[in-house]
């Protein structure tokens, strides 16, 4: 198991293994030694409930959408702006992530990140107007952005030696959150009455829980392993010094790599495929005659099909040279899913949300590659910030399109058929960013 976690962090051209750069993450105080187990298995259990809030705020909407819509009056060009807000969010504000870190460390960032989510989930169902419902989902998609950046930060900080287990993890924390909102929000609706705004608001809670356990790394400023104190002050230790350090490579000029823009290609065009799946696919369900229950635990297995293979393809991406095989089958599979809405969308409903599910798990891969396109605690940073926030910001179209179309055509094909298109430039930039190099050797 450790060969494969350090190949997943920090694998070379050739493809071998190198060993962790750095030394082991420092305890709280700044001393030298390793960290205490039980700092190492709080910090474990913080990832994993952060995980679970990265994605309810999305899915638990998906779930109940066309209820939103009656409540706010909202047309489905409107609703389709909705479905575009969460990667709009995780591009504007996924770029202050690395300049967050810096300044206040990464750990008091997630959890600023996990009471921001809070917040906006349980103020947006009451508001009562469409900008206000936006307002308050843009307060909780902020937190997501910031702490979907810095996960593999903290994942490199505190972990160096478990990168692959960690973020399958995580991976697989996410993936759970999603499908558990998928499934459970309508009926938790319905057992409160059937009010959808107290569906939407009780996953503030979960975020709250989330707050608890980033309190210990507030004061945390930290660099990670293998980067590098700022030059100015052998004290760096203070509020400035970098908890993702992405400045401490001025060389590192990552526009410059074609390893680096494929990514973020591949990045958004999964991202744009999970948010259209997570807005529109309840409703695809729901339009074609399938009760409002079942199209939500529809969404909820296809989330749930990244729970195991969240885990599984880090694992087997880790063990090749090039990724480009996964991405195609992942793709061909996506094909498959949007084929069958488009043909027999009740009919083959489960085969449809299982093979799209499949298609979905692009993300735990992308993660994967920002890992082993990278050979510096430094170069992950720069990367994950880049791919992720270039790639939400490419991803922010597709929802919106989705809706306009839904509208103007009075069904779904157009908007199929624009699914299905897209995983093809999808399979081509996963290909591409697939390839056995690093960003370090192109910049």
């Amino acid at each position: 198991m450790p060969d494969d976690e350090t190949q997943t962090q920090t694998l070379n051209r050739g493809g071998a293994a190198r060993t962790p750069v750095g030394p082991p993450p420092p305890q709280l105080s700044g001393a030298a030694e390793a960290p205490a187990p039980w700092l190492l298995r709080l910090i474990a259990v913080g990832l994993v409930l952060a995980a679970l809030n990265l994605r309810p705020a999305i899915t638990s909407l998906g779930a109940l959408l066309e209820e939103v819509r009656e409540g706010l009056h909202m047309s489905g060009s409107v609703a389709g702006v909705l479905t575009s807000v969460p990667p709009l969010c995780f591009a504007v504000f996924g770029v202050m992530a690395p300049r967050l870190a810096r300044r206040f460390g990464a750990g008091a960032v997630v959890c600023a990140g996990m009471a921001a989510i809070a917040a906006g989930l349980v103020i947006r169902p009451y508001i009562g107007s469409t900008a206000g419902f936006l307002a308050a989902s843009a307060l909780a998609l902020m937190g997501i952005a910031v702490s979907n950046i810095l996960m593999p930060v903290i994942v490199k900080r505190w972990f160096p030696d478990r990168v692959g287990t960690m973020t399958g993890l995580y991976s697989m924390a996410l993936a759970l959150g999603t499908a558990l909102a998928a499934a459970v929000t309508v009926p938790l609706t319905g057992a409160m009455g059937g009010d959808w705004q107290s569906g939407l608001a009780v996953w503030a809670g979960l975020a709250a829980l989330a707050v608890l356990p980033w309190i210990v790394l507030v004061r945390d400023r930290t660099p990670a392993p293998g980067q590098p104190a700022p030059a100015r002050s052998a004290a760096a230790s203070g509020p400035s010094a970098s908890a993702s350090g992405p400045a401490e490579a001025p060389a590192l000029r990552i526009t410059r790599s074609r390893t680096a823009w494929g990514l973020a290609c591949f990045f958004g065009l999964q991202a744009t495929a999970a948010y259209i799946t997570m807005g529109w696919m309840p409703q695809i369900f729901r339009d074609a005659g399938v009760s409002a229950g079942t199209a939500g635990v529809l969404l909820a297995v296809t989330m749930a099909m990244g729970v195991p293979l969240a885990f599984v393809i880090p694992r087997v991406a880790a063990r090749l040279k090039q990724q480009g095989p996964i991405v195609v089958v992942l793709g061909l599979c996506g094909l498959i899913g949007y084929g069958g809405l488009y043909l027999a969308p009740a009919a083959g409903a489960w085969a449809w949300a299982l093979l799209l599910g499949v298609a979905n798990c692009a993300f735990p891969l992308a993660l994967t590659m920002i890992g082993m396109r990278t050979r510096t605690g430094a170069g992950v940073v720069r990367l994950s910030a880049f791919a992720q926030s270039t790639g939400y910001l490419l991803s922010i179209p597709g929802p919106l399109l989705v809706g306009v179309l839904y509208q103007h055509s009075g069904g779904w094909g157009l908007p199929i058929a624009l699914m299905a298109g897209l995983m093809i430039p999808q399979m081509v930039a996963g290909v591409l960013a697939g390839r056995d190099r690093t960003i370090e050797d192109e910049c």
